[in-house]
């Protein structure tokens, strides 16, 4: 072993010493979307074996299992629920990877690997903390339950039911989330919003079959062609949504809001420069910022049609998502977009909208919510001097609704990943002294809830 770092009353190895440990979990490819169930469930009972100071277990879902641990050793003091995930995206063009994805890889002051930071190595911080804990005081600073699903990466289908049917063991006062990333590498922060999601895809169909586009062109509408022109119908020259109704639930900024966005540093050449792009893009008369935090968005995520070959395609496919904030709702956000798109079917073509399941309402937790006081203290002790700043994710983590519904509890976001650390992309890499960080935070993170937090729930 070697450096030591000491944070209160723990110490921890340092991050380095504990990469091969690691390792051996990223190794597992638990990709939900395709991988064989038994790949699958070997990566929960490697944490099923990290867990065995609390009696972890594996409870079976109609999918992947749901790992789940109680220590419950405080009487009277506050629950907490750590929510994080074991499943991982695909790792797309293995091309685009510097390094096998599922090898992981020191390079320099960063580890690469699939799931190293979204969402592996961050609830791998909190083992390492609760083992911590136990190994030199004996036990936990407040009750901690666990529970890491497997299905995160496709929606969750199955948490719902899990979570109705054990709603009373799983009853805590604050659920607090290894998921959802810090919004940039340069300060602290603390997430207080996350946007909601609807996602869709738009079928456009005309003849029975592809046709010849000499013999048949000129004579039928083409369905890439009537595609594209709803794809364009969607937005005005501005970038603004031009769906009636899309807007309904979304306030207008206040002036005290606009001022918090325009007190946080925020470089916008840079973030173009970073991007690659010639320039940037959205809704006028708003700033880079509060379009990113405070709007709504309706993108086109991928078409499929034809190919490069000389033939009018039978069939045009276009998938659609958007990003929620304050009060959409989901369903009516979905039902505006397919009346939009009929409408404006042309009659030579038939257009269907399906909806994917799962839409989730935008979330937000008040800044003066207890867990996000103790979540400040905790960053300002790990990063002393530096000013916590209260971000928005504006990416979408389909429990937090979850757990406020079923448990009625709010979810505080606690995760030492960061947002530019190449998420479900090639090269998805952590910072090592992210694991460091992490480790010291949370440990204050649960010393101050413990002391702090309101009992009601449990």
């Amino acid at each position: 072993m070697t450096a030591i770092v000491t944070s209160g009353r723990l110490t921890f190895p340092d991050a380095r010493d504990l990469l091969p440990e690691l390792a051996g979990y990223i190794s597992i490819p638990s990709v939900s979307r395709d991988s064989d169930p038994q790949v699958m469930r070997r990566a929960a009972e490697w944490l099923r074996d990290q867990l065995g100071f609390a009696g972890a277990r594996l409870d079976e879902t109609a999918g992947n299992p749901i790992v789940r641990a109680d220590w419950l050793g405080v009487p009277g003091a506050p629950t907490i629920l750590v929510y994080g995930h074991y499943d991982v995206q695909p790792p797309g063009s293995l091309a685009e990877w510097n390094s096998p994805p599922f090898e992981m890889t020191t390079d320099g002051d960063v580890i690469r690997g699939r799931g190293v930071t979204d969402d592996k190595g961050p609830v791998f911080i909190v083992l390492k903390l609760a083992q911590a804990f136990l190994a030199q005081e004996g036990g936990l600073p407040l009750n901690v339950k666990f529970l890491f699903e497997g299905e995160e990466e496709i929606g969750s289908p199955n948490l719902a039911d899990y979570l109705r049917a054990h709603a009373d063991e799983l009853a805590a006062d604050l659920v607090v989330s290894a998921d959802g990333a810090m919004w940039r590498p340069t300060e602290p922060s603390v997430s207080v919003a996350s946007k909601g999601l609807v996602s869709l895809s738009v079928v456009v169909e005309g003849a029975a079959t592809d046709l010849h586009s000499g013999r048949f062109g000129g004579t039928v509408a083409n369905p890439v062609h009537q595609l594209a022109a709803l794809l364009a119908s969607l937005h005005d020259a501005d970038g603004r949504v031009a769906v009636d109704g899309f807007y309904e639930g979304v306030h207008e900024l206040s002036d005290a809001r606009k001022a918090e966005i325009e007190a946080v540093a925020f470089d916008e050449e840079a973030y173009r420069t970073d991007l690659g792009v010639p320039a940037l893009f959205g809704e006028a008369g708003l700033s880079t910022l509060e379009r990113l935090w405070e709007r709504p968005t309706l993108e086109v995520n991928g078409v499929e049609a034809g190919g490069k070959y000389t033939v009018i395609p039978r069939r045009a496919v276009a998938h659609l998502s958007c990003r929620l904030v304050h009060e959409q709702c989901p369903d009516a956000v979905f039902e505006a977009i397919d009346r939009h798109l009929r409408e404006r079917a042309h009659p030579a073509v038939t257009v269907t909208v399906h909806p994917d399941p799962g839409g989730v309402p935008a979330y937000r937790v008040d800044g003066d919510h207890p867990s996000i006081v103790c979540a400040v203290a905790a960053l300002a002790e790990v990063y002393p001097g530096q000013e916590v700043l209260r971000a928005v994710i504006a990416g979408t983590l389909p429990a937090t609704a979850l757990f406020e519904e079923v448990l009625d509890a709010k979810t505080l976001f606690f995760s030492f990943s960061t947002a530019d650390e190449k998420l479900h992309a090639p090269n998805e890499f952590l910072r090592i002294r992210r694991i460091d960080e992490g480790l010291r935070a949370w440990e204050v993170l649960w010393r101050e809830l413990a002391r702090a937090l309101p009992r009601g729930a449990s």
